[in-house]
């Protein structure tokens, strides 16, 4: 399993602009990895392997797709976060070299999913979007005109798996959360929901509004791990949760009010640790 608990970073400077290299990368080295108990549930559930050609929307910087190609899956992802498809290319996608073969190599795609069509060969049989949903309101909705492009592009009856975050009570990180909407709320988008607990039934209403099928839920454990105060809001600032906060007041006192937030899981030996579930919905497409 892939560890949670990180190695400290630098202290950055917060007088400055956070370049979007340097978050992204902040996204792959600290806090992508706190999902991977969720990936690995999803696989081992549905027995990811040889046979397995899996389309992922909002891959990011790619722990998913190396988890799946561990498991011999042939993978594809999609995002339209540049830096962090430039960090998963590297992960991925080193060099091949004159002499190497591309076939059954990822295949990394910035844009809308319809692009990962597949006009020759077998058509994909498994769907993951492993952003989770349920922590601001409307955060589903972006879901579903990426469903409409890429349902069509999974053979019927294959599974599509969507993931979101479990009850306000089962995750300490929700309290950091409200953080992002009480500093943001004046400046945020119309379309951009604050902070709210996630409803039971949220997984379920994405897949009815997308035409899918529920056929099988589960709740995995994904405590967010960091080795300081300094790498905790770093990584949590990764996520762009708190962007609108940052925008309507400055980076500087975004991370000063999430530190405060985050002091009650601060360990005696200077770590935090924060106890999560997320929940996942299998779905199978008509």
């Amino acid at each position: 399993m892939t560890p949670t608990l990180v190695r400290h970073h630098r202290q950055a400077d917060t007088s400055a602009p956070v370049d979007p290299g340097t978050r992204a990368r902040d996204w792959a080295e600290i806090q992508e990895r706190m999902l991977a108990p969720l990936y690995e549930a999803v696989y081992e559930r549905l027995e990811i392997g040889a046979g397995t050609r899996m389309l992922s929307l909002g891959c990011g910087s790619g722990l998913a797709l190396l988890m799946a190609t561990a498991r011999a899956a042939h993978v594809t992802g999609v995002d339209t976060d540049r830096e962090r498809l430039a960090l998963a290319r590297e992960r991925l996608l080193p060099d091949p070299g004159p002499e190497r073969a591309r076939e059954g190599l990822p295949v990394l795609i910035d844009g809308d999913p319809s692009v990962a069509a597949r006009p020759e060969g077998p058509p994909y049989n498994l769907l993951t979007v492993f952003t989770p949903i349920g922590c601001s309101a409307g955060d589903s909705e972006g879901l579903k005109p990426e469903l409409e492009s890429a349902v069509p592009l999974v053979a019927r009856g294959s599974s599509v798996v969507l993931t979101g975050w479990g009850p306000p009570e089962r995750c300490a990180t929700a309290a950091v959360l409200r953080v992002a909407t009480r500093l943001g709320d004046t400046v945020r988008a119309p379309r951009e929901g604050g902070w709210r607990p996630a409803r039971r039934d949220d997984l379920e209403e994405v897949a009815f509004r997308a035409g899918l099928n529920p056929n099988g839920s589960g709740r995995v454990a994904c405590p967010f791990g960091y080795a300081d105060m300094d790498s905790a809001v770093r990584g949590l600032l990764s996520t762009r949760l708190f962007d609108a906060a940052v925008r309507a007041t400055d980076r500087s006192q975004v991370e000063k009010e999430v530190a405060e937030a985050l002091h009650p899981h601060r360990r005696r030996d200077g770590t935090v640790w924060m106890p999560n579930v997320f929940r996942y919905l299998v779905c199978t497409t008509p």
